[in-house]
């Protein structure tokens, strides 16, 4: 999330109630999650084992709650509840308003999109040039969507993130400040769900094509003119470069990286990296050249023991 003005960590310190540890005299530039920061961003980490990533990432200012020596260009914010500090920022500067009219005032429609009865449309949304919204569909706060885009009937596009985390007694949730971007010429089918990054954007990409009740999680970017078949799931942080196709009913598990012009036969279960320029079958899935050879195979050994029993 960048923020809207450069903050100065004092300022950001006294938010926290935080000791400063290194330069006071620097300014934040944005709020982000350690998949996403760069330079000039906030993030938090709480779990000593993680200090080494923390430290190594390109974050310039990190909220911590031990007291320790900042590695050179880093500043750190000393408080009892990084994970707590980090959300009360996040909900300070993206805060969650709730809407009271179907379309919000500041939304940005340009006057060639068509919005069909029943369709919601949140805070600062931006609809491009001929863009189609069919009825009931849901657009959250913040949402980007492109030129020449069709959402067909009673889809959700920006919910929160399904992100949280682990307490002594309790899943706390993460405050979702991302984005949902579909680029120019997408289609989403009916009854999809896409969520919002929970501190960047969740991207759909020039010319993909999305079938109904398809499921995509926080901060995915899926590339141009990608395939997404129905009721496909997608989790968080996962890339699907260019041209890729998921077939019905495929399972692909979080922070994952999809080559381009990959394929992914239904109903198979992806855990693991993939290549692109293949096709893929099975759970996990497998090349599917491999798999069906093994699956030949298989078939082929009822009889092999029978043969042996009578040798």
């Amino acid at each position: 999330m960048r923020l809207p003005n450069p903050i100065p960590l004092t300022q950001i310190a006294k938010m926290i109630n935080a000791e400063i540890i290194g330069n006071p005299d620097t300014l934040v530039t944005g709020i982000n999650e350690i998949h996403k920061v760069v330079e000039g961003d906030l993030m938090f980490v709480d779990v000593a084992k993680y200090f080494k990533k923390a430290f190594q990432s390109a974050a310039t200012f990190i909220i911590i709650n031990e007291r320790v020596e900042p590695p050179k260009g880093k500043h750190l914010l000393l408080c009892d509840n990084p994970f707590e500090a980090y959300n009360s920022l996040t909900k300070h500067f993206s805060p969650t308003i709730p809407l009271n009219v179907s379309i919000s005032d500041s939304a940005n429609i340009h006057p060639t999109a068509r919005l069909e009865p029943g369709v919601v449309v949140g805070h600062q949304v931006t609809i491009g040039a001929g863009t189609w919204v069919r009825a009931n569909t849901v657009i959250y706060d913040h949402t980007v969507i492109g030129a020449d885009v069709l959402i067909h009937a009673n889809s959700v596009i920006g919910a929160d993130a399904f992100y949280y985390k682990k307490t002594n007694d309790n899943w706390e949730k993460w405050h979702t400040c991302g984005r949902v971007v579909i680029e120019d010429n997408v289609e989403i089918g009916a009854c999809c769900t896409i969520d919002k990054g929970v501190s960047g954007d969740t991207i759909i990409g020039a010319g993909s094509k999305l079938d109904n009740q398809v499921h995509v999680g926080h901060g995915v970017v899926i590339g141009r003119n990608c395939l997404i078949a129905a009721q496909v799931g997608i989790a968080g942080k996962t890339i699907l470069e260019d041209g890729v196709k998921l077939w019905g009913q495929v399972g692909v598990a979080a922070r994952l990286h999809i080559g381009a012009d990959a394929q992914v036969y239904a109903q198979s279960g992806v855990s693991r990296n993939l290549a692109g320029g293949q096709a893929y079958f099975g759970s996990p899935a497998i090349p599917a050249t491999e798999w069906f050879s093994d699956y030949r195979a298989a078939k082929r050994l009822p009889r092999e023991v029978e043969k042996l029993k009578k040798s």
